[in-house]
């Protein structure tokens, strides 16, 4: 098979791979087309434009009202992240709305003095539900993840506010984030109050109420301890925090009967039945909306608060079906990436872009070589994992508002640091070991042409938007994306090409250094022996080495998090963590994706910057923006 024609075929595998997976997410969202989505833009009371995805199942009729739930993301994430909750709630009947969140998705950005007012946009979105005629307006519940929880808590206050016959919200479910447990006017904070302080209350109502709060969630229930410190949240049903909101808020202590994880309390308050109930999953703050065990809570909690349309049991679940699906298109994007790269060095604008011959694989014979390649390996790695560690501090102190995303920026300077790193060593390794042994600039594709660097940079930017293509494609018309748990490749609006042209920058000081280092540098064969001399060896070996200090960050924190009940890293904010999970997956994939393409071009420039904007896209178009003051 010739080569033109191995890009024609690897591309119509990509093309198939992604249209399986658009029709599979839609068939499993809308069970087989009982349920319609609708993708809401509405201008809200308060004054700003919010974005949510609409379920509408067959059984809400305006004849046949049907119980609803407003669902919310976390922080620095969006309404797609929701898919586990609107797929199998819609499923069993409930109305589904799953929001963006203000500042976030497709949401216009408000004040962070704002947030609280209206729960961030999720009471806009009670209030909205509330007005469809298929829609029962006595069980309309909120539920979210994380900070989603909190503008639960949020929303509850917002309608505590109207006259109790008119308020909305009937059931909350917080995930992955404190309850409202004393008579402080602040939202929850965790370990912040004692029994000096102000008094445990109820401030629900009679509205029911669950709690799911993982064993070893980064960042909520905890509480201080009499001796000082303060207690892990695998402990968190035996704590004073837990057992009031199980004793619908009685500032009695002594009056309280211990309760117990996953049990239904429930209480006539104000002439109404109320429900209580706390799940402890034994995973982490992340993984709540990844888990089929905080899934079947959620089912079980609304069941029993709202009671489903449509009787499923809770354990049968096909939201992972749509994670496959989901994950098949973003396999079938990367093959695309290099397909159609390939396909495009056949045409006559970029064929001088083409390798003339196959890039050289060089021998690594002698010690001083040998040293070079995998010290070098192990020390970039080593840096990586220290910077992205001692620069968090520095980057929230030293934050331009023009730089308006907080991760991105993060790992935008951590990016820059590790380029100027590779930078050094492979000026070094250059000047100290290659120059001496014949190493020619020109034949490893580091000098191009000025109009080879033209070319370049078009053929990037014709890769980018073809790629990008195939994502509008699935959002429009199946409601999808590509995506595996927190890395996620979605439709943006044209708001995130000017957010993400900011960042890019940042990202190509990086990742251009990076392919440089991988394909013109350390293209070797990695010994005598005939099994060592496989170039696929030597692209593992680098895809692993580009992941290693991340994966070893996370391999700290979470084992330490497992074994102790706290987080390893105290010194900088539990989330730099959770922002590590996808990029562990990112730098692998970069690495095979620039050497895929560095063979067919021998050019490192080309992928290096596919690799960036593609990364800066997807990190630009899956956080919050704030206001630029």
């Amino acid at each position: 098979m010739t080569s033109e024609k191995k890009n024609y075929y690897f591309l119509a595998i990509a093309l198939i791979l992604c249209l399986i997976s658009m029709i599979g997410v839609s068939k499993i969202q809308t069970a087989g087309g009982d349920i319609k989505i609708k993708d809401l833009r509405w201008e809200t009371p308060s004054g700003k434009l919010m974005s949510a995805l609409l379920f509408v199942p067959k059984n809400a009729q305006e004849t046949n009202k049907a119980p609803a739930i407003v669902t919310s993301h976390g922080w620095y994430n969006n309404r797609e992240m929701q898919d586990l909750n609107y797929v199998e709630l819609s499923r069993r009947g409930y109305v589904v709305m799953a929001i963006d969140m203000y500042g976030h998705g497709n949401s216009e950005i408000i004040s962070p003095k704002d947030w609280p007012k209206r729960g961030t946009g999720m009471y806009d979105a009670v209030e909205l539900m509330a007005t469809f005629p298929y829609v029962d307006k006595n069980k309309i519940a909120v539920t979210g993840h994380s900070n989603g929880a909190r503008a639960a808590n949020w929303s509850v206050k917002a309608d505590n506010k109207k006259p109790k016959a008119e308020r909305l919200i009937k059931s909350v479910l917080l995930i992955a984030n404190d309850a409202m447990y004393t008579t402080a006017e602040n939202e929850p904070v965790y370990w912040a109050l004692r029994k000096e302080d102000p008094e445990y209350t109820n401030n629900y109502g009679s509205r029911d109420v669950g709690i799911i709060a993982a064993k070893y969630d980064e960042f909520f229930f905890r509480s201080k301890k009499e001796n000082g410190g303060h207690t892990v949240p695998r402990n968190y049903i035996e704590t004073e925090y837990a057992q009031s909101f199980l004793n619908f808020g009685s500032n009695q202590i002594q009056t309280w009967t211990k309760r117990e994880n996953a049990n239904f309390y429930e209480k006539e308050i104000e002439g109404e039945k109320a429900i209580r109930v706390i799940y402890t999953p034994n995973q982490i703050h992340p993984w709540n909306h990844f888990s089929a065990a905080v899934v079947k809570n959620t089912l079980n909690y609304f069941e029993k608060s709202l009671a489903a349309p449509k009787k499923i049991e809770a354990s049968n679940q096909i939201w992972q079906k749509k994670v496959f699906f989901n994950f098949l298109g973003l396999i079938g994007f990367g093959i695309f990436i290099v397909s159609f790269t390939k396909l495009m060095l056949e045409t006559k604008i970029f064929s001088s872009l083409k390798a003339s011959e196959k890039a050289s694989i060089n021998q690594l014979t002698e010690f001083k070589g040998k040293l070079w390649f995998w010290g070098g390996s192990l020390l970039t790695a080593v840096i990586a994992a220290i910077s992205y560690i001692k620069l968090y501090n520095w980057t929230q102190v030293n934050r331009p508002s023009f730089f308006n995303q907080i991760p991105t920026y993060y790992i935008g300077v951590w990016s820059t640091f590790m380029g100027i790193a590779i930078t050094i060593i492979m000026i070094i390794f250059y000047n100290f070991y290659a120059k001496e042994k014949g190493f020619d600039l020109k034949d490893k594709g580091i000098i191009l042409s000025p109009k080879n660097s033209l070319k370049t940079i078009a053929l990037a930017f014709t890769v980018i938007v073809a790629s990008f293509s195939l994502v509008f494609i699935a959002d429009y018309f199946f409601k999808s994306d590509f995506r595996i748990w927190v890395l996620a490749v979605k439709a943006f609006g044209a708001d995130k090409i000017l957010i993400a042209l900011k960042y890019l920058p940042l990202f190509l000081l990086f990742y251009i250094p990076n392919s440089i280092s991988i394909n013109s540098f350390n293209f070797v064969e990695l010994g005598e022996k005939k099994w060592l001399k496989k170039e696929w060896l030597n692209t593992a070996l680098l895809a692993f080495f580009n992941g290693l200090g991340p994966l070893v960050l996370v391999l700290i924190q979470y084992l330490t998090f497992f074994e102790t009940g706290e987080v390893y890293f105290t010194s900088v904010s539990n989330i730099v963590g959770i922002w590590l999970f996808p990029i562990v997956v990112i730098l692998p994939a970069a690495a095979i994706i620039s050497r895929k393409i560095y063979r067919a071009t021998k050019n490192p420039y080309l992928a290096g910057i596919i690799n960036a904007a593609i990364v800066t896209m997807i990190m630009a178009s899956n956080t919050l923006t704030r206001l630029i003051s």
